[in-house]
């Protein structure tokens, strides 16, 4: 595994990205590391990760995971990323490759359900268990060698049946945070970013409630105020 490409792609005296830097493997297949980042670039994307020969092994998802088994996600593999990167939240500024705020919208570890991953990899099958915070069970990364303008990087992500399967719109009912419950709009305000454009990948429910005493008190100043025109 190399992270000569993502070192190529980035300026790191720019960018709070983390510097490249590849680890041994973890000590165990009970070890590894999964992440899904949601990534308001010039696109919103879900990128999801996982941790194998001391990178993260990574891919773009237009539209994020999909908990239902009858739904395919296309997934396009990207650059290997350090496993530091796990934990990147913030803002990569303008101009910058993949310029845009970033959230870790899930984590946890995974665990391949495939004896041989490399040999899974190669074939372009890799079934696996995620033990997440928003995803869980069986899934499974299938190349397609037919979707997108780099057809031999087009994989489809996809549920397998078990308990965890669902008809829930996982991406639109849990799209803050798993660090910091944050919204992608709160981390581009904290970090000087694009607020108006981050705020395009919330959904617009999602936002904040206002305070319910500052509306009641509202309500019945107007009232008061209605009264005392009359």
């Amino acid at each position: 595994m190399s992270l000569e490409k993502y070192k190529e792609k980035r300026n790191f005296r720019v960018t709070p990205e983390p510097s490249a830097e590849a680890h041994k493997s973890a000590s165990s297949k009970s070890d590894l590391l999964y992440v899904i980042q949601k990534h308001r670039a010039s696109q919103l994307h879900y990128d999801f990760r996982l941790e194998w020969g001391g990178v993260l092994l990574s891919w773009a998802i237009p539209k994020g995971p999909s908990l239902d088994p009858s739904v395919k996600r296309l997934a396009m593999e990207v650059e290997d990323h350090p496993l530091e990167y796990g934990k990147f939240e913030g803002v990569i500024p303008e101009g910058e490759y993949g310029g845009g705020t970033v959230m870790v919208w899930d984590n946890g570890q995974w665990i391949p359900e495939s004896d041989n991953v490399e040999a899974a990899l190669e074939k372009g099958d890799l079934k696996f268990t995620l033990m997440g915070k928003k995803l869980q069970g069986s899934w499974v990364l299938v190349r397609t060698h037919g979707f997108g303008s780099k057809p031999e990087k087009s994989w489809l992500l996809i549920k397998h049946r078990d308990k965890f399967a669902s008809q829930k719109d996982i991406v639109a009912e849990e799209p803050r945070s798993v660090l910091s419950k944050r919204l992608l709009a709160d981390i581009a305000r904290e970090n000087g970013g694009d607020v108006e454009r981050a705020a395009t990948g919330d959904p617009a429910k999602a936002a904040k409630p206002k305070d319910k005493s500052a509306r009641g008190s509202s309500k019945s100043a107007g009232r008061r105020t209605s009264k005392n025109a009359h």
